[in-house]
């Protein structure tokens, strides 16, 4: 028996050794499977994120071809036949005691302010006229159409020297400021709205948009989007994201909003 207790242990050695290399083998399996299980996640993700990026752009750039297609059409068309119609009213010859003359002048004052919104619209609408005037131009224009129509009081304020933005990055910070100003004047309630552009030296551009409107839960507002098409703050976020800009909101219910673009110089 005695001779047999080294044979046995051996056995039990053997047998520790090979349940050891065994379990060893099963954990390196199961880590490496989890590790190529994690790199086809990452690489799906990825690719779903190039594929929602270009779609995406794709989206945008369509509909920018649609802005410009009817920018052009309105002008071309509409404001042409409204011309023609003030054309028509101002030779008409009437004179100041005739029964038709106060609608008349009444019915010229409606044309022109017509006219005018129409320009304005198809200003705020053609990307080509955007990339001429630059962002700051364009942002003051639209500000300044609000105001004027008496909606909401507005100011635009920029700090240091405008420097060119690459075209399409313009156009798109300019299509970020139109939804959160639809935002205000469609959700606020505000009675004012500030707008504050920042060219800094060292390249980076950044837009703030303040309202002292009934502001909003962010959170509640975020879980509504997230299960909401992609609508509001998603759209937002994912304009901001595709150039490469960073966009932060602050608000509280009663205490108005505040969003925050920021676009590092060279972003893609």
């Amino acid at each position: 028996m005695q001779d047999q207790n080294p044979e046995i242990y051996f056995v039990i050695i053997i047998g520790i050794v090979l349940g050891l290399l065994l379990v060893g083998f099963i954990v390196t399996i199961l880590f490496l499977y989890q590790r190529r299980k994690y790199r086809q996640e990452q690489e799906l993700a990825k690719l779903k994120d190039t594929y929602d990026r270009e779609a995406l752009r794709s989206q945008l750039e369509i509909q920018e071809n649609i802005f410009k297609t009817i920018s052009q059409e309105l002008h071309d068309n509409i404001g042409q036949m409204l011309s023609v119609v003030k054309l028509s009213l101002s030779v008409l010859p009437l004179e100041k005691d005739h029964p038709a003359y106060e609608p008349l002048q009444q019915s010229r004052i409606v044309l022109n302010k017509a006219i005018l919104d129409l320009s304005d619209l198809t200003k705020g609408l053609h990307t080509d006229r955007i990339a001429e005037l630059g962002l700051a131009e364009s942002v003051r224009f639209e500000l300044a159409a609000v105001k004027k129509a008496g909606i909401i009081d507005t100011t635009c304020t920029v700090t240091g020297s405008e420097f060119p933005l690459n075209a399409q990055k313009g156009i798109f910070l300019f299509r970020i400021f139109q939804e959160l100003l639809h935002n205000i004047l469609k959700h606020s309630q505000a009675t004012r709205i500030i707008v504050h552009l920042t060219y800094s030296l060292d390249g980076i551009f950044t837009m703030e948009v303040k309202d002292n409107g009934i502001g909003f839960d962010l959170e509640a507002k975020r879980n509504t989007t997230a299960a909401s098409s992609g609508v509001g703050l998603k759209s937002l976020m994912n304009r901001s994201k595709l150039i490469g800009a960073s966009l932060s909101i602050e608000s509280e219910p009663g205490k108005g909003t505040a969003v925050y673009v920021r676009l590092p110089p060279q972003a893609e």
